[in-house]
């Protein structure tokens, strides 16, 4: 439960924070290159799972006593924990390196999201 809180916190301070550098000082090199929308993807998904890391933190803390629901949750937050380092990270890398071959492992990190939702949804089902 504490580290979804803490990664989801940190994840969100780090996406408010890089979503303003994208922004303000990396404008110029993020358009010349084309990557400046695949970098807001990048910030945009990393918040929407920082979020979700918060939420199956607290409904963690909610529902400590079902060990089933638990599990579930746990799953989910490590789904969305590692979903984001491989999704977003691997679209920042390619934002700043240039290095396209780490597009073949972005969908890799779409797919971790979305089982992050799926297990949340079976969790409550």
């Amino acid at each position: 439960m504490k580290l979804f809180l803490q990664a989801g916190s940190i994840l969100g301070l780090l996406g408010v924070a890089l979503g303003a550098f994208g922004a303000h000082a990396l404008r110029a090199m993020l358009d010349a290159s084309g990557r400046a929308a695949t970098f807001e993807t990048a910030v945009k998904y990393q918040f929407y799972h920082a979020l979700a890391l918060v939420l199956v933190g607290l409904l963690m803390h909610t529902f400590g006593s079902n060990p089933t629901i638990v599990k579930l949750l746990g799953w989910a937050g490590y789904s969305f924990l590692g979903g984001v380092l491989i999704f977003s990270g691997s679209l920042y890398v390619l934002c700043f390196t240039g290095i396209t071959w780490l597009g073949a492992i972005t969908p890799i990190g779409g797919v971790l999201m979305i089982a992050g939702w799926a297990l949340l949804f079976w969790a409550f089902l």
